[in-house]
């Protein structure tokens, strides 16, 4: 480990760490525009200039590595004149345009243009101009503005692996665009919003509509997939204005995907504002009612109905306390026929080990050899697949694909689409055989089209695992990769029904709960009366006799758990419109209509027994510690079936930015889906 001294501070830093590092060590404050902890160095603005002794003239701190018994010095006279020729440079073609740049309050330039500029200019010729690019629906450019960092460049190449970013010409000349000047196709384009430090790439939606200090911050939970990235929700009055990662190195680190940013618009448009009734008669329609009548309706409707003939659905993006409710309600009426996996997976609930992502996503990083089996990372989980790309890069993990054909955006060996495949991976005799045995921890992922192909796919997964070392006392290589933000918490709770969906929705069941449930086939409610409780008047609540407005996860608090196992909090940052209410107060308020007990009269009555019935619930942003892998299964049927593993369709390409309620209910997302159906009729793609 290096020693050197900064402004007269003795620090140690690691091998391989730079000067700018070891000076923020030390405690010193370093500026920089183009440097950014996640991305290569590339040397580009110089403000990160140093003074180091023996040296003939100040150093690019960002690009020194830092070595044994260097002396530094960050405050002298000649790095603060270095500063501020590089900052009157930077400064020489911006411009003056803050009043009116969206970056205004929270631009890297104005902070540091304060803090290390001169305050004065000498350059008296013509400024040059750049004609603004066109980077689709969701990037606002200002390209006269850059100032050459090329921090979305290496973004988009080394993070989101889109090679669409470079730079064109030379000198004054150069300019930063998209090849060919198409879009960037990527779904974590928007991370160069926050990448920009200048203003040249900004949020094309919330252009021009609020200023940063006039809104309001609450720090949330993602619910578009089941990753669970931290989000910050900025909110003005009672209205999200924009979505903004939050920083956690176990999850998203400092990224979030473009569906997660851009879907904030969907949280205020096609909402349930009001209770809704079916009328009478075979063409009848909803109409509002009072929430009297509808409770009225619900208890009439159970009135005379036997206990095993009700039956519940959970939605996708429940919260736990919700969930809980609901399971409190169903029992106090007498059924457990409570179904979570709207998708159909047919997956093992008894051991929570069974259902989780095991090996963490932080410790992807971790893994040598990984087997995809029946996901698309890159459309289900984003931020898994960013993970997945960081360690092909890092060149420690090799990548097999066991269904249909992807582009992951890193490279990937495709193996055949049936279960014969997998049987010749476990049995030695497939090539990716070798990988698995060579490796020190290998993961297996088992995705949505595998366990709706077939249920003893979890078996081979986990003997595929056991086999080649992936089931360790300090590794637990299998994994499974859900879609929905209230899975592994409503399968925490126990909310299956054996034989699925299908079985919780029988022909003998005539009363259904739908608790924001839209996305399963419809034609299972045929017959049955249902109360829908959610915030988007989407396809369940169109099949409903009875619609009771909920609220929104950004509308209240609730407990959410990853794919991981990971139980994270989300807070309330507005109030739900209207007549809507938080999901477990309805359910509350349903339990005293129908005569039963719930058991806690508040929401801190509610998670103190939540916590009181599973207490992992209350150990918040901790990993699992305990994943019991033991669970047996047949596999000697599927181990000679030929069987294909399921499409995914409708989640990747355009079906991404429509997979729920809120995400179809976006304008925002919609003209996304416009553009990419648009660019791919042009290319003869499919988007």
């Amino acid at each position: 480990m290096p020693t050197l001294t900064v402004d007269g501070i003795e620090v140690s830093v690691e091998n391989g760490a730079t000067v700018l590092q070891a000076c923020e060590a030390a405690g010193a404050e370093i500026p920089r525009f183009c440097y950014h902890e996640r991305l290569s160095i590339a040397g580009n603005c110089r403000m990160c200039l140093v003074e180091m002794e023996k040296a003939p003239k100040p150093i690019a701190s960002c690009a020194m590595p830092a070595g044994d018994g260097m002396v530094i010095h960050t405050k002298t006279e000649t790095v603060k004149k270095a500063r501020e020729g590089v900052m009157e440079f930077l400064l020489i073609n911006h411009p003056l345009d803050c009043p009116i740049c969206d970056q205004g309050g929270e631009c890297d330039l104005q902070d540091q243009a304060l803090y290390y500029g001169n305050g004065e200019s000498r350059y008296g010729e013509p400024k040059r101009a750049v004609r603004d690019k066109n980077m689709g629906p969701l990037i606002k450019t200002e390209m006269t503005r850059c100032i050459h960092c090329m921090r979305c460049v290496r973004f988009a190449t080394e993070v989101a692996g889109a090679d669409e970013l470079g730079t064109l010409g030379r000198g004054e000349g150069s300019e930063v665009m998209t090849y060919l000047e198409g879009t960037l196709d990527s779904e974590l384009s928007g991370n160069v919003i926050d990448l920009c430090p200048v203003g040249a790439l900004t949020n094309k939606p919330y252009a021009f509509t609020a200023r940063s200090w006039e809104l309001k911050k609450t720090e949330s939970i993602d619910v578009m997939d089941a990753v669970g990235s931290n989000i910050r929700l900025d909110s003005r009055g009672n209205q999200v204005m924009r979505i903004a990662p939050r920083l956690h190195e176990g999850i998203n680190e400092e990224w979030i995907s473009d569906k997660t940013r851009f879907h904030y618009d969907g949280l205020a448009k096609r909402r349930i504002d009001q209770p809704w009734l079916k009328g009478t008669g075979k063409t009848a329609k909803l109409q509002s009612a009072t929430w009297d009548k509808a409770f009225g309706a619900v208890k009439k409707a159970l009135a005379n109905v036997d206990a095993d003939k009700i039956a519940a659905v959970i939605g996708d993006h429940a919260d736990v306390e919700s969930m809980y409710a609901l399971k409190a309600l169903i029992a106090g009426l007498g059924s457990d026929k409570i179904e979570c996996r709207q998708d159909g997976m047919q997956l093992e609930a008894d051991h929570r080990g069974a259902y989780l992502f095991n090996s963490s996503i932080g410790g992807i990083e971790h893994a040598d050899a990984c087997l995809l089996i029946g996901c698309d990372p890159r459309h289900e989980a984003t931020l898994v697949n960013t993970r997945l790309r960081k360690a092909v890069r890092a060149g420690g993990l090799q990548v097999a694909n066991l269904g249909p054909e992807l582009d992951l955006g890193y490279p990937v060996m495709q193996l055949k689409n049936d279960f014969i495949t997998l049987s010749q991976v476990l049995v030695g005799t497939h090539e990716f055989s070798k990988v698995l045995d060579a490796a020190e921890r290998p993961m297996v992922v088992l995705g949505v089209g595998a366990l709706q192909a077939d249920a003893a796919s979890a078996y081979l997964a986990r003997e595929i695992a056991h086999k080649y070392g992936g089931l360790t006392d300090d590794w637990n290589g299998y994994n499974v990769l859900h879609r929905a933000a209230s899975r592994v918490g409503a399968m925490d709770l126990g909310l299956t029904t054996a034989g699925g969906l299908d079985a919780a929705l029988a022909d003998d069941v005539e009363v259904v709960f739908l608790l924001g449930a839209d996305e399963f086939d419809m034609g299972l409610l045929a017959g049955k009366f249902v109360i829908y409780i959610g915030s988007h008047g989407d396809a369940g609540a169109a099949n409903a006799d009875v619609v009771l407005p909920g609220a929104a996860y950004s509308e209240k608090s609730g407990t959410y758990v990853n794919m991981e196992g990971r139980v994270q909090m989300g807070e309330k940052a507005v109030f739900a419109p209207g007549d809507a209410r938080e999901d477990w107060s309805i359910l509350r308020a349903l339990g005293d209509v129908l005569s039963v007990n719930m058991g806690f009269d508040s929401f801190a009555g509610l998670r103190a027994l939540l916590y009181k019935d599973y207490p992992h619930f209350a150990e918040i942003d901790a990993l699992p510690s305990d994943s019991d892998m033991n669970f047996g299964g047949d596999t000697s049927a599927v181990a000679q079936g030929e069987v294909s593993l399921a499409d995914n369709a409708g989640v990747d390409g355009a079906g991404y930015y429509a997979s729920n309620a809120i995400a179809r209910a976006s304008d925002i997302l919609a003209e996304v889906i416009a553009d990419k159906t648009a660019a791919g009729e042009a290319t003869g793609t499919d988007g």
